[in-house]
């Protein structure tokens, strides 16, 4: 399923998410520029390595770019690919708006950047020895869809369903997408298993884990408030 857009009005212009899209663009841009053993430079030092953010690597690199802690933001920023980028910015740009405009443009930065870390973290705590970078937006942007489906479950999403194009509310389709990310990680676990970070693959867990925080920080910074006025 491919969401295309939302019915769901916003009353602010998203500065925030237009602003997180044009970085993440950006950001490929600049890595697109890369020789290929300097990309992956990059990513070693930009990205999360799990092994290095717990110092259990067996061959330590020194990270002259940025403090290995603060890899859990700037790897919010780095993609692998086009369609990585393009995926993850559909969903930012669908989803993020509405988050926005509830919990107004300073809160919502800070929830999304904070959503991102506690995804990458929890990712981390099921692969700490892993020598595998970690990168994308999509913590984060779970962490977004998480509070979308507290607040917004009966919004109707036009989802492209195999040669269809069909209306499906947002607890159907964050809710099956959620349930996806969790089992595939639960298979992750598995010594034999070949998804997951530890194949090269896709870090079921930040997504899980973003979700989760998602629909936990979303109410505490007040998703569910109703005030009128321009939020700040």
């Amino acid at each position: 399923m491919v969401p295309l857009r939302d019915e769901n009005p916003t009353r602010i212009t998203p500065y925030v998410t237009y602003g997180l899209i044009a970085v993440n663009v950006l950001v490929f841009l600049y890595e697109l520029s890369l020789p290929p053993q300097q990309l992956l430079g990059f990513f070693q030092q930009a990205a999360v390595v799990p092994c290095q953010l717990s110092g259990s690597c067996a061959n330590a690199v020194v990270n002259s770019l940025v403090p290995e802690w603060l890899t859990l933001v700037t790897s919010q920023f780095l993609h692998g690919g086009f369609l990585h980028l393009a995926g993850n910015m559909l969903f930012l740009w669908i989803f993020g708006n509405n988050v926005e405009d509830q919990l107004g443009h300073v809160k919502y930065l800070v929830f999304y950047l904070a959503c991102g870390v506690l995804a990458g973290l929890t990712q981390w705590f099921f692969s700490q020895g892993s020598a595998i970078p970690s990168l994308g937006a999509s913590g984060a942007i779970a962490g977004v869809l998480g509070a979308y489906i507290l607040r917004f479950p009966n919004a109707r999403i036009l989802t492209l369903l195999g040669y269809f194009l069909v209306y499906v509310p947002a607890y159907f389709f964050l809710g099956w997408w959620f349930v996806q990310q969790a089992l595939y990680g639960v298979a992750s676990l598995g010594a034999r298993s070949n998804i997951g970070m530890e194949s090269g693959g896709i870090a079921y867990w930040a997504h899980a884990g973003g979700f989760v925080f998602g629909a936990i920080l979303g109410p505490l910074l007040g998703l569910f408030s109703h005030t009128e006025s321009e939020q700040f």
